[in-house]
C-alpha cells in the first residue's frame, strides 16, 4: 500500500472548522482566483472554500494555472485549477486535502495524519483553535526576504528583541546577561526568552547560552524549515514548563524528493556582509522517504568605529551626554574621593614627542584625557555556522509509520570587547615614573586599548538532537503516537588579550620578579604607564596580556513522550474528541570554568552538576456542543476545549495546570473564541545553582558622581517555580474572498516571577526607588565592617583585582529572585485583503500589537509600577504592514514597520521608528523549466538611522528596538532539481 508523507503541514485555514466539509463539497460556492502561480491559486481557493490544502511549496514549485471565476462545487473547482499540473487532492479527513502527483492516484493512500502537526493542541482533527496562532508557511518565508528563521521571528510585533540577541549581546545591553554565545532566542511580550518554549516538530530543545534557560532558534538550517507557528497563549496544560508568554513550534519539511539549492548574499553599509548557502536532496519510494539539508552561513561583524553614533561615546553632537571616561590613554592621575565614593582626574598625561611623559611640564592640571570603554567594539559579531538536519520516515505495514530525524549545528562568532582599564597605583620603582607635584606614587586612570588592541571574544556552540517514533492506527479512528528524543548543546565562550593583573604589578615594578614567571622586568622591561599607547615593548606586552577567561557549558534534554487519541462520543454537534498522553523527561546542565586574570597559575571552577526529572500525565478533549445538525440561528457552531497537565520535578514538587476553550461561530466566516489557562516555569538549573559572581562598575548617583560599585550575581537555591494565569479573547472573520481581519485581546498576570530586578536597570541601579532593597552603600575605607564585606567576596568567580578595596561605595545584588507580581494587558491586529489590480492580484495586509498595560512589582511588597514604553521593556505599539502585487512569474511587495516612541529611564523621548523595506521576485520559466527563484530584497530601504538613545556605554541606539546595520540589501537565488 502506497503512503503519502506530507513535505509541507502548510495549513491555509479561512473558515471556522465545525462547517461540515461534506456539505460544503456539496454546495456551489463564487470563486474569484486569477491566473497565476498555483501556490497562490491554492492559497485564495483554500480561504474562499473553507478547507484546508496540505501540500509542498516544492510540490506546487514552477507550477501555474488559469485561474477560476464563477460557482462552482469546491471539489470541481479544486479539479479545474489542478488541470494540467499533473497533481490530483484528497480528502483525507473532513475538510482536509493532501494534494499529491497525479500519477500515484490509482494506488490506495494510507494519508500520515500524525505528520500534519497543529500547534496549540494535542489533537489532529482539532478544528479551529481557541488560541490565536500566527503561521508562517513556507512561502511567507521566502517572501519576507531575510536570510534565516529566526531574523523572521525576531521582527514579529508580539516579539521584543532586548534581550537574546546578538546586537543586545554585543552592546552589554542584554538584562538576561546569559547569551555569551550570541544565540537567537523568542521573546513573546517582552517576558523573557524563557517564558517562550521553543520546539521543533512539536519537540523540545536543549537550552543554550550560560544557563540554558532558552532555546537557540538559529541553530536550525532555515531552508529545510516548511512552517513556523507561533502560539500566543500560555500553553502549559499542553506543553508543560516554560510556555507562559507563547510557544514557538517550527516544523520542519516532511519530505524532499529531488534536490534544491539556495545562496544569499546580503551587505548593509560598512560591513555585516552575509553569505548563506544550502542545499537539500532527498528520495521517495513506495513506503516512505529520507532527505539530508545542510546549510552553511558566514556573516563579516560590524564594528561601533562604523557608525556616527557609536563611534567614541561623545553623543553631544546627538542631543546626548560626554559619555567618555577618565580611563584611556593617554591617561590621568586620579584622587579617590571619599565623599562620593567616584575618582576626579587631577592631572591629564600629556605625552611628548618621544610618546611619553618624562618631565612636570608633560602634565595638565585639571584636565583629563577622556575616551569611550567601547571605543572599536563589535556591535555585530563575525559569525561562522554549519547546520544540518536529516529525516526518515517508513510505513511498515497498513498501520504502522516510523519516523526519525537528526539535528545538529556548529556556530562560532568573534567579536571585539571592551578594553581592559582600570586605576593602578605606579611609584618610583618603576624606571617611567614622573611626578608633577613630587610625590612618591600616583594613582593613574588608563586604558590597554593602545598598547594591547580590544580583547577578543571567541564562542563556540554545538548543538545535536536525535528523535525517533511512530505511529500506530490501531482502530479505524484510534491511533498511538510515541516518541523518543533527545537533545544536547554544548557551548565555550571565551576571551583572550586581557591583562593578567598579577603579571601587570610585576611589569609595573609594584612586586619583586616572581621566580614563578619568565619574566624580568630589568631585561624585558618595565611597564609604561605614562605613555601614549606606543611606547612599551612587545616582551612586557606579550608578558600582561596573557589573561584569559573560558567557560565550558553543557546541557541535555531527554524524554520518552506517548499519546492516545480518537473519538469516543457523537453528540449532535459532532463526535468528542479526546486525547490522553504521559511523558518523562530529565534534564542536565553542568558548567566549568578556567580563568587567567589575577594569578600566576590558571584558576579553575565549575557548578555542581545539577539535573532533574519530570514526569506527566495529559489530557485534552474538544466537545462540539453544536455542529451542522443542531445549528440554530446565530450559532452555526459551538466547540469546547478542555485540557489538563500534572507534572511532578524531582526538585521542587508538582503542578497541575488547566486550559479551558470555547469557538462559537454565529454565521458563516465569523468566528469568536475565548480562552482561560494557568501556566508556569521552574527554575532553570543554572538559576538555582550558577556559582556566585562579583564584577565592578562604575554607577551613577543622583549628585552626577559615578562611584565605583560591585555587582553580585549567582544561582539563588531557594527559587520557587513562577506561575501565572492567562486569558485571551479574539474574533476572527473570513469573508468569501479570501479577505480576513483578526483581533485578539490578552491579559497575562505573573506571580513569584523569576528575575533579577536589579539588571533590568542596572545604570540606575543607585538612584532607583525601586531597587533600593537591593543596594547596600558602604565605605570600606573608613568602616572595618565594610571592608571585611568587600573581602569576603574576593573569592567570588570574576572578583577584579582592577581597584582596591577600600575605593568601592556600593552593593548591588544581581542574583535571582522570586519578585512580587508582573502583568501584561494589550490586542494584537491582523487583517489581509486580496484584490485585482492592473492585471494581477494586489493583496494588503498588516499586523499590529499594542500594550495597554504591563506592571511590574520588583518585591512583594514594593509599589507597582507601570513600564510600557520604558527603556529595556517593549514599546506600547509595534506594527507592520504593506502590499504585495503578483503577476505572471513577478511579484512585488513593500512593508513599512513602525515602533511606537517610548522613554529612558530619565524621562527623555526615543523617537519612533518608521522603517521601510521592499522586495522583488521571480520565478522564471526557461527552456520550458520551472523550479527557479530570485529574489532582491532590500531591508530599511531610506537607510534610516535608528532612533537616538542617550545610551550610558555611549551607544546612541537601543538594540532591544532598533539594528544598527542600516540599509542592507541582499539577493537569494534558489533552484529546484
Amino acid at each position: 500500500m502506497n503512503r503519502l508523507n506530507l513535505l509541507s503541514c502548510s495549513a491555509l485555514v479561512a473558515c471556522v472548522a465545525a462547517i461540515s466539509p461534506s456539505a460544503c463539497a456539496q454546495e456551489a460556492r463564487a470563486f474569484n482566483i486569477p491566473a497565476g502561480p498555483l501556490g497562490d491559486a491554492l492559497n485564495a481557493y483554500a480561504t474562499q472554500s473553507d478547507q484546508q490544502i496540505l501540500f509542498s511549496s516544492s510540490l506546487v514549485e514552477g507550477l501555474r494555472t488559469q485561474g477560476l471565476r464563477g460557482r462552482y462545487a469546491p471539489a470541481d473547482a479544486l479539479n479545474r485549477l489542478l488541470a494540467g499540473t499533473g497533481l490530483s487532492g484528497r480528502e483525507t479527513r473532513p475538510g482536509v486535502i493532501v494534494l499529491r502527483r497525479a500519477e500515484a492516484a490509482e494506488a490506495p493512500v494510507a494519508a500520515n495524519l500524525d505528520d500534519v502537526i497543529v500547534t496549540g493542541t494535542l489533537l489532529r482533527s482539532s478544528g479551529d483553535l481557541a488560541s490565536p496562532v500566527i503561521v508562517l508557511d513556507r512561502d511567507a518565508l521566502d517572501r519576507r526576504g531575510l536570510g534565516t528563521v529566526a531574523e523572521i521571528l525576531v521582527d514579529i510585533p508580539q516579539n521584543y528583541a532586548g534581550s537574546a540577541t546578538s546586537v543586545v549581546q554585543a552592546t552589554s545591553s542584554d538584562n538576561g546577561g546569559s547569551n555569551q554565545v550570541f544565540s537567537t532566542g523568542v521573546n513573546l511580550r517582552g517576558l523573557g526568552p524563557a517564558s517562550t518554549l521553543t520546539l521543533i516538530n512539536g519537540r523540545r530543545l536543549a537550552g543554550t547560552g550560560s544557563r540554558a534557560e532558552f532555546a537557540d532558534i538559529s541553530a536550525l538550517p532555515s531552508a529545510a524549515v516548511e512552517r513556523v507557528d507561533v502560539l500566543l497563549d500560555g500553553a502549559s496544560a499542553l506543553y508543560g514548563a516554560d510556555a507562559i508568554a507563547g510557544v514557538v513550534n517550527v516544523i520542519m519539511r516532511k519530505r524532499v524528493d529531488g534536490a534544491e539549492s539556495r545562496v544569499r548574499v546580503a551587505a548593509a553599509r560598512g560591513g555585516g556582509e552575509s553569505v548563506i548557502a544550502s542545499h537539500l536532496m532527498g528520495q521517495d519510494w513506495e513506503t516512505g522517504s529520507a532527505y539530508i539539508s545542510y546549510e552553511y552561513e558566514h556573516t563579516n561583524g560590524l564594528s561601533s568605529l562604523d557608525r556616527d553614533y557609536t563611534r567614541d561615546g561623545d553623543l553631544r553632537p546627538f542631543g546626548g551626554s560626554d559619555r567618555r571616561a577618565f580611563n584611556s590613554f593617554p591617561g590621568n592621575i586620579v584622587s579617590f574621593n571619599a565623599a562620593t565614593g567616584s575618582y576626579t582626574s587631577l592631572f591629564a598625561i600629556r605625552p611628548d614627542a618621544s610618546g611619553s611623559a618624562r618631565t612636570a611640564a608633560d602634565f595638565a592640571p585639571g584636565a583629563a584625557n577622556l575616551q569611550t570603554l567601547s571605543q572599536g567594539v563589535g556591535l555585530v559579531p563575525d559569525l561562522e555556522r554549519h547546520s544540518a538536519y536529516a529525516r526518515f520516515s517508513q510505513s511498515v505495514g497498513d498501520r504502522l509509520d516510523l519516523t526519525g530525524d537528526v539535528r545538529w549545528s556548529r556556530r562560532v562568532n568573534e567579536n571585539l570587547q571592551t578594553p581592559i582599564s582600570g586605576v593602578f597605583t605606579v611609584s618610583r620603582a618603576n624606571p617611567f615614573f614622573v611626578s608633577p607635584t613630587g610625590a612618591a606614587s600616583h594613582t593613574i586612570g588608563y586604558s590597554f586599548a593602545g598598547d594591547l588592541g580590544l580583547p577578543r571574544q571567541h564562542t563556540r556552540a554545538e548543538s545535536v538532537a536525535v528523535t525517533f517514533g511512530g505511529v500506530y492506527r490501531f482502530m479505524d479512528a484510534w491511533s498511538l503516537d510515541a516518541y523518543v528524543t533527545g537533545a544536547e548543546e554544548r557551548s565555550s565562550p571565551g576571551s583572550t588579550n586581557r591583562v593578567n593583573t598579577r603579571f601587570l604589578a610585576e611589569a609595573l615594578g609594584n612586586i619583586p620578579d616572581d621566580p614563578a614567571t619568565p619574566y624580568r622586568a630589568a631585561v624585558d622591561g618595565y611597564f609604561n604607564m605614562f605613555g601614549d599607547g606606543t611606547v612599551n615593548g612587545r616582551a612586557v606586552l606579550d608578558f600582561i596580556s596573557q589573561g584569559m577567561s573560558r567557560s565550558y557549558s553543557r546541557s541535555r534534554a531527554t524524554s520518552a513522550n506517548v499519546l492516545a487519541q480518537g473519538p469516543v462520543l457523537s453528540l449532535p454537534g459532532g463526535e468528542v474528541m479526546i486525547a490522553v498522553g504521559a511523558q518523562s523527561r530529565d534534564e542536565f546542565y553542568e558548567t566549568r570554568n578556567v580563568a587567567l586574570t589575577s594569578t600566576v597559575a590558571p584558576q579553575y571552577s565549575s557548578t555542581p552538576r545539577r539535573g532533574r526529572s519530570i514526569s506527566a500525565v495529559f489530557a485534552e478533549a474538544r466537545v462540539p456542543l453544536v455542529g451542522p445538525d443542531n445549528a440554530v440561528p446565530g450559532v452555526r457552531s459551538l466547540d469546547l476545549s478542555v485540557a489538563g497537565r500534572y507534572e511532578e520535578y524531582s526538585d521542587f514538587g508538582s503542578t497541575t495546570n488547566p486550559k479551558v476553550g470555547l469557538v462559537w461561530s454565529p454565521i458563516e466566516g465569523l468566528g469568536v473564541r475565548a480562552s482561560w489557562g494557568t501556566s508556569f516555569r521552574a527554575g532553570a538549573l543554572a538559576q538555582l545553582a550558577d556559582a556566585q559572581s562579583a564584577s565592578p562598575l562604575f554607577l551613577s548617583r543622583a549628585d552626577g558622581s559615578r562611584p565605583l560599585t560591585l555587582s553580585l550575581g549567582g544561582g539563588n537555591p531557594d527559587l520557587e517555580p513562577e506561575t501565572s494565569e492567562t486569558l485571551t479573547l479574539g474574533i476572527d472573520y473570513r469573508p468569501s474572498g479570501g479577505a480576513s481581519v483578526s483581533f485578539n485581546a490578552f491579559d497575562t498576570r505573573f506571580t513569584d516571577r523569576i528575575a533579577r530586578p536589579v539588571s533590568e536597570n542596572i545604570n540606575g541601579a543607585l538612584t532607583d526607588p525601586a531597587l533600593a532593597n537591593f543596594v547596600t552603600f558602604i565605605n570600606p575605607a573608613a568602616n572595618p565592617a565594610d571592608l571585611a564585606l568587600i573581602q569576603s567576596y574576593s573569592g567570588f568567580l570574576g572578583f577584579s583585582t582592577l581597584y582596591p578595596l577600600t575605593t568601592y561605595a556600593a552593593i548591588i545584588d544581581s542574583r535571582w529572585v522570586n519578585t512580587g507580581a508582573v502583568r501584561v494587558k494589550g490586542i494584537d491586529l491582523s487583517g489581509r485583503v486580496p484584490l485585482s489590480f492592473a492585471g494581477g492580484r494586489l493583496t494588503l495586509d498588516g499586523s499590529a500589537s499594542y500594550l495597554l498595560d504591563y506592571d511590574t512589582q520588583s518585591t512583594p511588597t514594593a509599589p507597582v509600577r507601570s513600564v510600557v514604553g520604558l527603556i529595556g521593556f517593549p514599546s506600547r505599539l509595534r506594527a507592520r504592514a504593506g502590499a504585495v502585487w503578483a503577476r505572471g512569474d513577478f511579484d512585488v511587495g513593500a512593508h513599512w514597520t513602525h515602533v511606537h516612541a517610548y522613554e529612558d529611564r530619565l524621562g527623555a523621548a526615543i523617537d519612533a521608528s518608521n522603517l521601510v523595506d521592499a522586495r522583488i521576485n521571480w520565478s522564471p520559466t526557461l527552456h520550458g523549466r520551472g523550479g527557479m527563484r530570485l529574489t532582491l530584497a532590500v531591508e530599511n530601504l531610506f537607510d534610516e538611522d535608528p532612533p537616538f538613545y542617550n545610551g550610558p556605554l555611549g551607544f546612541g541606539f537601543d538594540g532591544g528596538q532598533a539594528s544598527p546595520m542600516g540599509r542592507t540589501v541582499s539577493f537569494q537565488i534558489s533552484k529546484r532539481w
